[in-house]
């Protein structure tokens, strides 16, 4: 009996741009053994999902982008985690990394500044030679009851921090990727329900999944696909500093509007990206991912 072969992932690319030779069946819903070609079927390696990739993760010290290099790690990948100043947490991370039998770069710095997104790539590059996944996850956010309250500095901040960085990480890492590259920007559930309490924050994920679209639309012919994941109340650090201590007691319950009245982990949130970083994403670009507990939202 005939079997279908897994497709080569590497050529994947070129093989979806081959037109298909004419031809038509008399029947529904159709036989595939006479189809010329075969559709793949097994797409997948035989190995590990991201097997000798080279990601760069903000954010990666705590939280989901912790629970995102844990997750590529153990898909085979090496990861570069940037973090701003949580020494401790980076210091925990990359030890949990060296025990998972991976290779971790720790690097420290102020993603608001140009030069230190250009250092992250130059020393990205300079210790494991290229860049295959790009994850902007870092973030920030401060609660104000009205816009009023949100100074003009603020305002500045916040967008340099949660939405200008990611402009100068892609901008210095895209040189290095190459066909069948891989950029993931987090969102939030923010960007498509709004948040009163967080209107700034909410207004630059916005502008991360306006961002992702265009992206992936800039560079599907160079075979880079751009995707974003949107996540909703997730236990992180950002939390505690973020809400008061009775805010904290209720948060992800109902108070949230969240179907699952619970909020999610790091964890439920990581194979999201471990998804859209390997080939089981390869026709998919463009498009954001929602672990949200149930909530609802616009895609």
């Amino acid at each position: 009996m005939y079997q279908n072969k897994p497709c080569d992932g590497e050529k994947l690319y070129e093989k979806q741009k081959t037109a298909f030779p004419p031809q038509h069946q008399n029947q529904q819903p159709g036989l595939e053994f006479i189809m010329k070609p075969l559709p793949d079927s097994e797409c997948g390696k035989p190995y590990r999902k991201l097997e000798h990739k080279i990601a760069l993760i903000t954010g990666g010290d705590s939280g989901i982008g912790r629970a995102v290099a844990y997750d590529f790690v153990k898909e085979g990948a090496s990861v570069v985690i940037v973090y701003y100043n949580e020494e401790t947490d980076a210091r925990e991370t990359a030890e949990r990394i060296k025990q998972l039998g991976g290779q971790c770069l720790l690097l420290c710095g102020d993603l608001k500044e140009p030069d230190f997104a250009k250092f992250c790539v130059d020393r990205t590059i300079e210790y494991f030679g290229r860049i295959d996944i790009l994850v902007n996850n870092h973030a920030m956010q401060f609660i104000k009851r009205s816009i009023l309250d949100i100074s003009h500095e603020q305002i500045e901040f916040i967008f340099r921090n949660n939405v200008f960085s990611f402009f100068y990480l892609i901008q210095y890492a895209l040189p290095y990727m190459k066909k069948g590259g891989s950029i993931i920007n987090t969102t939030s559930v923010t960007a498509y329900e709004g948040n009163k309490d967080l209107i700034d924050y909410s207004a630059t994920k916005g502008a991360i999944v306006a961002l992702t679209r265009s992206l992936s639309l800039s560079l599907v012919e160079k075979g880079i696909r751009v995707n974003g994941v949107a996540p909703g109340p997730i236990w992180t650090p950002l939390i505690p500093s973020s809400y008061s201590a009775e805010e904290v007691a209720t948060f992800g319950r109902k108070t949230s509007h969240v179907p699952m009245e619970r909020a999610g982990q790091p964890c439920e949130v990581s194979p999201c990206y471990v998804f859209l970083a390997s080939e089981d994403s390869s026709y998919i670009t463009g498009q954001v991912l929602h672990p949200n507990g149930g909530t609802i939202v616009g895609s």
